[in-house]
């Protein structure tokens, strides 16, 4: 049996302490969180789990062997350090960390202490993006021309982090996962409309990837709007696909659409023909992936075997938002790729 111990009961927390409940051969024994009042709202989830507002006790327990950090993202880090350097298997609420130091810090750290280093990328677990990959590596699509997403909500706004490092954590991580292509430079711009008591920081934003092969990813990011979108389009040689993920019954559509040059011998010119064919709408499994993500976790501790999304997941992901949010306030110019060793880190798992 593993025992673990649960760092924040915010937004997230009581998701993951639920999700874990229905995972076998672990057992949720503890819950930190600074706030007394949240450790009472999750007693019900767990009635024998040990509640404290001291985290160093999950830390230090030497009945413990993995610990959920669900906290804001300035203490990811240490929290995170923490874990593993007293040997503690981790998974870890996204973004892995605040800056790429730091991610590849923690990633070194796992490795040498030989421990699970996981990060929450929960769409990655869901099954209509194992069934949008599935689509993309048997080459239906044929080509990949373009990859737009739109991830807009009317907040939730974020004292610590602009819309940018809240929404685009989950839209990169797909990328990476989805695309087996290396973004070559960023370019981002953002606006701060709403401020109050010194706070002004990002709560629109627009950012273009360009990846090896000059294709071209759009991302568009907002806190302000008066519907909620979770929308990405994908758009190939062959077919087209669209991964809605609020539409519950038809997440994925793929349509047989796309456009065809002739020549045009008689006016020696090219002709462009539009294909209009059909759409075609898979079964994807409806499992909660966050439930698929504890057991993934699990699994891993159990076995030895590199999550899906582990430390290097991560650090692909801040490697993007640490781009973004340069080339964000060096005034919207485009922000070169950046990495510490100047080799390319693998777009995908």
């Amino acid at each position: 049996m593993i025992n673990i111990g649960v760092i924040g009961c915010g937004y997230w927390g009581p998701n993951l302490i639920r999700n874990l409940n229905k995972v076998k051969d672990c057992c949720v024994v503890a819950v930190a969180d600074q706030r007394a009042d949240r450790l009472e709202a999750v007693k019900h989830l767990k009635s024998d789990m040990k509640v404290t507002t001291v985290a160093s006790e999950l830390v230090d327990s030497d009945s413990i062997d993995a610990i959920v950090i669900a906290t804001p993202i300035s203490t990811h880090f240490d929290l995170g350090r923490a874990c593993l350097a007293r040997g503690k298997h981790v998974l870890i609420e996204k973004p892995i960390t605040q800056t790429f130091a730091q991610a590849e810090e923690l990633i070194r750290l796992a490795e040498k202490k030989s421990k699970v280093l996981m990060v929450d990328h929960t769409f990655i677990y869901s099954g209509a993006v194992r069934k949008l990959r599935e689509i993309i590596d048997s080459g239906e699509l044929g080509q990949i021309y373009y990859y737009d997403s739109v991830r807009l909500n009317l907040g939730l706004f974020q004292s610590d982090v602009n819309v940018l490092w809240d929404l685009a954590p989950h839209d990169f991580s797909l990328l990476t996962y989805l695309l087996d292509k290396e973004p070559v430079r960023v370019t981002a711009s953002g606006s701060s409309p709403v401020r109050w008591n010194g706070w002004r920081r990002e709560s629109i934003a627009y950012v273009t990837v360009e990846l090896e092969g000059s294709m071209i990813a759009h991302f568009h990011l907002n806190w302000l709007s008066p519907v909620k979108l979770r929308r990405t389009l994908i758009g190939g040689s062959r077919k087209m696909v669209v991964y809605d993920h609020l539409d519950s019954d038809n997440q994925i559509k793929i349509f047989d659409k796309g456009i065809e040059l002739r020549e045009d011998k008689d006016r020696y010119n090219v002709l462009v023909q539009y294909r209009m064919g059909d759409l075609l709408i898979p079964k994807v499994d409806q499992t909660e992936a966050l439930e698929t993500a504890c057991k993934h976790f699990v699994h891993c501790i159990q076995t030895g075997e590199k999550p899906i999304t582990d430390g290097y997941a991560g650090l692909r992901v801040v490697e993007l938002l640490e781009a973004a949010e340069r080339a964000m306030k060096n005034e919207r110019k485009s922000s070169r790729i950046w990495r510490s060793d100047n080799k390319l880190v693998s777009a995908r798992a």
